[in-house]
């Protein structure tokens, strides 16, 4: 970590994580992945655009993609929602980890959205028991789980995605159970506390690696992402290949067994 970036504040990590311009998941897929061929639909109500999903080679193996997409420009933002999903695309994720799980393919996660989407259709089409069902699914899946987390991990909407036996974690990435705004808002009632909170809350890339939440820290160029991302899927290339070779020559109960005792340590 450079001096500019060890003076950086969690507000400023928070800022440089939800800008505009910062590199989204496609750009990731595109540079990794062989052959992606994109999936859709949930099989129960529709095809939610905020998760882009699919199947691809990765050095010539099979794998299983999910990410969440902001996109990269207004109508892609629109389109994809901001990259906050609704419980058909939690649906379709849950969909493609047991397809993946069926052919015995490793499944890699992209983490990019302030929340799961709010709206009032979302709930009546069971929000909250959609992300619940992928939390179950991907403690007990039977494959390597592999999550990246790019820009803005926040609330269930991320935690979602995020059960997996190695978390990475981008240097300019934030992380939490919700926005600092909402936890300014919930426990100070004070909106203008946003930045004491996002210190308070400790959801840089560098608190959540020093609790053990996140397994690496994936280095960014000091202005961020978007001003090298090949020096960025490098290291992205270089994690999945070691983790995913050593993944690979687990047993399936000890696969899970480790995974399930991550995170029970996690807060002990």
């Amino acid at each position: 970590m450079t001096e500019e970036n060890k003076k950086r504040t969690a507000w400023d990590k928070v800022m440089m994580a939800r800008r505009p311009e910062r590199t989204r998941a496609q750009a990731y897929i595109d540079a990794l992945f062989d052959g992606f061929m994109e999936l859709h639909g949930d099989r129960l109500y529709g095809d939610d655009q905020a998760l882009l999903a699919g199947v691809g080679f990765f050095h010539g193996q099979p794998v299983t993609i999910l990410a969440q997409n902001k996109g990269t420009n207004l109508q892609e933002n629109l389109d994809r929602n901001f990259g906050m999903m609704n419980p058909e695309g939690y649906r379709k994720a849950l969909r493609l980890a047991k397809q993946a799980e069926k052919f015995k393919r490793p499944v890699i996660t992209f983490v990019d959205t302030s929340g799961a989407y709010p709206g009032r259709g979302a709930e009546e089409r069971g929000q909250a028991s959609a992300i619940a069902e992928c939390l179950k699914v991907f403690s007990d899946l039977k494959v390597p789980v592999l999550c990246l987390v790019i820009g803005e991990g926040g609330s269930g909407g991320a935690l979602a995605l995020s059960v997996a036996d190695r978390i990475y974690m981008m240097e300019h990435a934030v992380y939490s159970v919700l926005s600092p705004e909402g936890f300014a808002s919930i426990l100070w009632k004070d909106d203008s506390r946003v930045q004491e909170a996002a210190e308070v809350m400790e959801l840089t890339a560098q608190d959540l690696h020093r609790k053990g939440i996140v397994d690496e820290i994936i280095s960014e160029p000091e202005d961020g992402v978007e001003q090298c991302v090949d020096f960025v899927v490098s290291q992205m290339d270089a994690l999945i290949e070691r983790d995913l070779r050593a993944l690979g020559r687990k047993k399936t109960m000890e696969l899970t067994a480790e995974r399930y005792e991550k995170f029970r340590k996690i807060g002990a």
